[in-house]
């Protein structure tokens, strides 16, 4: 990242509007990287993206040697889990200052964020690997990538009203707005309140199965073994930290791309596979 970009990544500390219904296609949706940088370089490389690391320690940067003429869309979990959570923010800080990106935060990202803050969070779920990886890391990435993280919208509404991006989903009536409830949602998904499973996982619920919105819903959070539309919503979050792949779409063709995990970074906890339905 250039000094320009760092200075221009610093003066943007405002939270960005969901509202980007001016910004169209085609994009190339990536789901949850959870720091396996490796698969993120590969699949950008297969969606014509070309992106590389260079230098150590304060000098490290990426550098994007693509073309522009798709955007990329991020859904979110940049870091936690995977063994190289500073160069997947390397490399997503680089895409979104030059203008080749967009993205929204998922929930590992919110917690992450609160630890650069210095608040009291629990160190588990992956956060433990990410922590260990800044320890290396100067003040200076630690504030750049604090700030960023606070600028990003938790949904992005594109394409016309055609299409949204939500790390965990968004209801219908959601779409557009930035409440709390709306945040919630975007990070979390639907939830049983504070309840968890025996692996302390938050219990959630399949909010897919009764949307019925008219914009296309694309989203990550929830690991799934086959992707496949479910009432206009798609989930791409194939689980590459644990073993699965790292999957993009391709929009509005709606073709997948797909890059196998190198190997299993972290053990998952409960099978692939999307939630219970909610009684309605």
């Amino acid at each position: 990242m250039t000094d320009q970009l760092l200075r221009t990544t610093q003066a943007t500390p405002a939270r960005g509007s969901p509202d980007r219904r001016r910004e169209r296609g085609p994009f190339d949706i990536i789901g949850d990287v959870h720091g396996c940088a490796d698969e993120l370089i590969e699949l950008l490389g297969k969606l014509g993206h070309a992106v590389r690391l260079r230098g150590e320690g304060d000098r490290r940067r990426a550098v994007y040697e693509g073309h522009a003429s798709r955007r990329i869309v991020f859904v979110g979990d940049f870091v936690d889990r995977g063994p190289r959570s500073p160069d997947v923010l390397r490399i997503v800080m680089t895409l979104l200052g030059t203008g080749v990106a967009l993205a929204v935060p998922g929930n590992h990202d919110a917690k992450f964020r609160r630890w650069l803050d210095g608040r009291d969070v629990k160190i588990s779920h992956g956060l433990e690997q990410t922590v260990a990886q800044m320890a290396a890391e100067s003040a200076g990435f630690h504030g750049m990538a604090k700030q960023f993280l606070e600028t990003l919208p938790y949904h992005l509404w594109l394409d016309g009203g055609a299409l949204v991006v939500a790390h965990a989903g968004i209801e219908a009536d959601m779409i557009g707005s930035e409440t709390d409830r709306t945040r919630s949602f975007c990070l979390f998904g639907d939830t049983d309140g504070g309840a968890r499973d025996p692996n302390g996982i938050s219990r959630r619920f399949h909010w897919a199965a009764h949307y019925r919105g008219t914009a296309a819903v694309v989203y990550g959070h929830t690991p799934i073994g086959d992707v496949a539309w479910v009432n206009n919503t798609l989930c791409i979050d194939t689980g590459c930290c644990f073993g699965g792949s790292l999957t993009a779409l391709q929009w509005p063709e709606r073709r997948l791309v797909h890059v196998p995990a190198r190997r299993i970074y972290a053990e998952a906890l409960r099978p692939f596979g999307h939630p219970p339905v909610r009684a309605p």
